[in-house]
């Protein structure tokens, strides 16, 4: 009887198991498919998005990444049907999962959104000097996510990508020639002109300051205690901002010096007027007030 049982098993087993088969080969076939149409598709959507102008960064994430993964849940989805597993309810339930995770999460799709767009703006590059949210520095890295820039002290900063978005984002790097605007004050008393030619002499031979365009000096102020001067030189790469910035400031304040023309510092003059005596005449008018008892 034992052995009827397991030779009943035995049989069961392999009839099963022949019946599975062809569900397994069609499950294979199917997903073979959906992997050679990934294969043979790439390419020309990859080269057609290229044309189309889009960032080397936004065609790996679209075809790489969202493309290659769609196509290839499609195929497994399929695949799974072939085998007799129901997916209408696996979907239903990865999409209740999904919206869970979507609502724990919305900070980080926020970012990516924010990703996306910055890939597909392309407001910067990776290389180029930006300030963002209050920080300047050079662009390391763009994801999805996060951009990071190294800062003048070589610092790492990491900066979610909806803060870029949603504020005002200044690219130094976008056109190339930059000009670089170092306010100096001189005393009421100096001639303009003369610190003008002063000023010109020195930064025109500065290390990073373009010969072409010329540096220029604007009056940009008639401010309380001081006149106030734009020194306006170009540089040809955004790298050398601070660095000219800082150069033609200190090399203003020695040339000025030399001159014997002065930069004032912040002060308040007043004035004090003697009006004992216009009082005394006007309490004279009135008995007994201008008396000297």
């Amino acid at each position: 009887m034992n052995d009827l049982l397991r030779w009943a098993d035995a049989d069961q087993i392999s009839a099963m198991v022949v019946a599975f088969i062809p569900r397994m080969v069609a499950a294979l076939i199917v997903f073979f498919l959906f992997w050679a149409a990934l294969r043979l598709t790439q390419r020309p959507i990859r080269a057609g998005l290229q044309r189309a102008g889009f960032a080397d960064a936004l065609i790996r994430l679209i075809v790489d990444s969202l493309y290659k993964g769609a196509v290839l849940l499609l195929g497994l989805v399929m695949a799974a049907s072939q085998l007799g597993i129901n997916v209408g309810a696996a979907l239903a339930g990865i999409g209740v999962v999904g919206v869970a995770v979507g609502f724990a999460a919305q900070e980080t799709l926020a970012n990516m959104i924010a990703g996306f767009l910055i890939f597909w703006d392309r407001p910067f590059k990776i290389g180029d000097y930006i300030t963002a949210h209050g920080l300047y520095g050079e662009v390391t890295a763009i994801t999805m996510r996060t951009t990071r820039i190294r800062t003048m002290e070589n610092t790492y900063v990491v900066i979610p990508n909806s803060q870029i978005i949603g504020e005002v984002l200044v690219n130094h790097s976008m056109y190339g020639e930059t000009r670089v605007n170092v306010p100096i004050g001189i005393a009421y008393k100096e001639q303009i002109a003369q610190a003008r030619d002063v000023l010109l002499s020195t930064v025109g031979g500065l290390d990073g300051v373009m010969a072409k365009p010329e540096p220029t000096v604007v009056v940009s102020e008639l401010d309380n205690s001081s006149v106030n001067l734009l020194v306006r030189v170009w540089i040809d790469d955004a790298c050398d901002e601070r660095p000219v910035f800082h150069r033609v400031m200190e090399a203003s304040k020695v040339a000025l010096d030399r001159a014997g023309i002065e930069i004032p510092f912040p002060h308040l003059q007043l004035f004090v007027d003697d009006v004992r005596d216009k009082v005394w005449a006007d309490a004279a008018r009135f008995p007994g007030l201008g008396s000297d008892t």
